[in-house]
């Protein structure tokens, strides 16, 4: 079972890679958190080629046997930590309803404390080989770390649709692919947030257009 569903509300959320539980044992939910935060810290401090699960047992202040209870790699544990960071960078629980697909799209996004920004960069930036290692156990890590995101903009942009405020013909599908990809890029590559600011102009200059005249946004694939 995912920790994941631990951590965050079940609700528009992706179904992770699934692991067997300690028979017999009951689940420490705090545990679960504490791991997952000691993971994060340690990806910031060393970056994900250098972390070990015993560095990071030391830092959630557990034993190693109690964290392959519950993740069998160092990669699938990484996975659940990404999960976790990025799906309270949005908010997924209640979807905003403001009366503007604009609006709505921004209102998901979260603002961060300089320091949660640091720490997420610092994050990103020591991925080091973790998507490699990563593909060979799952080619669809998209879905894992950005599922619960595109889902809950799938929503608004369907909820738009209905509401005539774009073209019956947008590229829903398309159009959640690219901000997730321009997302990536601006974390992973440009190693900078994306905040409301940044988004805002990925709306304003390339999506919204292309979402009311019922064109494909650039970058994703013709049918």
């Amino acid at each position: 079972m995912s920790k994941i569903k631990k951590l965050a509300s079940k609700k528009n959320e992706t179904k992770p890679l699934s692991r067997p539980s300690a028979v017999g044992r009951k689940r420490d939910d705090s545990l679960d958190s504490a791991i997952i935060e000691a993971a994060l810290n340690a990806l910031a401090e060393v970056g994900f080629d250098r972390m070990t699960m015993d560095l990071v047992a030391a830092k959630a202040k557990t034993g190693k046997a109690s964290m392959y209870r519950r993740w069998s790699s160092k990669t699938e544990l990484v996975r659940d930590a990404l999960v976790f960071m990025n799906r309270h960078s949005v908010e997924l629980t209640e979807l905003p309803d403001t009366g503007s697909i604009r609006n709505d799209l921004l209102a998901l996004v979260k603002p961060k404390s300089a320091e949660q920004s640091e720490r997420k960069m610092r994050v990103l930036a020591g991925l080091g080989s973790f998507f490699a290692e990563y593909r060979k156990i799952s080619e669809d890590i998209s879905t894992h770390i950005f599922g619960g995101w595109e889902k809950a903009n799938a929503q608004l942009l369907t909820r738009a649709i209905e509401r005539g405020e774009i073209s019956k013909s947008a590229d829903v599908e398309g159009t959640c692919q690219v901000i997730s990809a321009m997302t990536a890029y601006t974390t992973t590559l440009l190693l900078k947030t994306f905040d409301k600011t940044t988004y805002a102009n990925l709306l304003d200059n390339i999506l919204l257009p292309a979402l009311r005249s019922g064109t494909k946004p650039s970058g994703t694939k013709k049918a």
